[in-house]
């Protein structure tokens, strides 16, 4: 995450967007219960060992829970209906102030993002370091899958060569990066960095974790793999939680199957090398985000020639503009996107005919922190 200076720029922008898509939703009242003891800010600090549920149900009662509500909002509310908690939080800003001033006594978190802010003393850090804890929506059960690569599914019928081609050296860019972490952040720093070097070197890191690492814990080597439980997970979640207002989008979206979201053909043809000539040899991905290394597998591609070697002349075009992701791959602004599962899913309930060919973060990077007792 970059510098609290600029963190906080942005997020009055993005709250304010939050706030304009009705995401933002008021805390609970209820009188909060636990043995947490209160620190000089007026929130608890919660003793080492203190059971998770005690933590969420003490905050959740609080009306101390807090998530930007941008489409990560949906593992927290399976969370709090775990617990048989109400089902609301507070709008949480893009940085860590609310949580540093105890406003926010259980604060969303990226692995690789936030939470590193949050421990690391380099600038633009709290300085935490291991006096807080966390909870882990894969631990909880409740992890809904994030970065993934997708396309337009009438482009990818059109191009398959391209698509696969586009996979493999992404792929082979994925591998790379997380074997040479430290050397992917530097990669990324070079190529326009949105975070310090110090920060980027931390979510490269981290990042490595996301993709090696599945929902239950266990290594995966088979970079982009499409965990059919994993996304079933969060296809349900995703049914059970994601509220649209369009009727008719929000019945589509109760139909969906597995088949409504990916194809695993594309990925699985890349990794054996099955595809031929690029239909289409000069492409685009979008990403989520601005530039860091939380998409370092396409830098790394773009840096070492991968993209070249297989006869594709690549731009990354950084998110966070005033076009979305899925909007942007939809219409034909750019070929590929990075997104979250979640938002593939919304945006096909929508009308929109988007398709999943590769899973590049095997695990949610989605935590709650919290501060441990003195």
């Amino acid at each position: 995450m970059e510098r609290k200076s600029d963190v906080r720029k942005k997020s009055v922008i993005l709250a304010a967007c939050a706030v304009a898509a009705g995401l933002a939703l008021n805390g609970c009242t209820k009188k909060a219960e636990s043995s947490a003891a209160a620190s000089s800010a007026g929130g608890p600090n919660f003793a080492k060992g203190t059971p998770s549920e005690t933590i969420i149900k003490t905050s959740a009662a609080a009306g101390k829970v807090g998530n930007w509500g941008l489409g990560n909002e949906y593992e927290i509310l399976a969370l709090l209906s775990k617990y048989g908690q109400d089902q609301k939080f507070l709008s949480q800003a893009f940085d860590m102030d609310g949580f540093d001033d105890s406003s926010i006594w259980l604060a969303s978190a990226m692995t690789y993002n936030e939470l590193g802010l949050v421990k690391n003393s380099y600038e633009g850090g709290y300085k935490y370091g291991d006096t807080v804890g966390t909870i882990d929506m894969n631990d909880e059960g409740v992890a809904m899958l994030e970065d993934n690569i997708f396309s337009n599914r009438a482009f990818a019928k059109a191009n398959p060569n391209t698509v696969k081609a586009f996979l493999a050296a992404s792929v082979k860019g994925w591998k790379y990066a997380c074997e040479h972490p430290d050397e992917a952040a530097q990669i990324v720093y070079k190529y326009g960095s949105s975070v310090s070097s110090e920060h980027q070197s931390y979510m490269a890191g981290e990042v490595k974790k996301l993709v090696e690492t599945d929902t239950k814990g266990s290594t995966v080597t088979n970079y982009g793999n499409m965990d059919t439980a994993a996304m079933q997970q969060t296809l349900d979640l995703a049914k059970k939680y994601i509220k649209l207002s369009d009727s008719a989008a929000s019945q589509k979206l109760s139909t969906f199957t597995l088949d409504n979201v990916m194809d695993a053909s594309y990925l699985a043809d890349a990794a054996a090398g099955k595809f031929g000539k690029p239909e289409k040899s000069s492409v685009s991905i979008q990403l989520k985000w601005l530039p860091q290394a939380q998409f370092m597998g396409y830098y790394v591609a773009l840096d070492k020639g991968y993209y070249k070697d297989v006869g594709l002349d690549v731009k990354i075009v950084p998110g966070g503009g005033d076009i979305s992701e899925t909007t942007a791959v939809y219409s034909g602004q750019v070929d590929f996107g990075v997104t979250w599962v979640s938002n593939l899913i919304a945006a096909n309930a929508g009308g929109m005919d988007l398709v999943e060919v590769a899973q590049v973060y095997q695990r949610s990077g989605l935590v709650l922190v919290y501060k441990y007792a003195k």
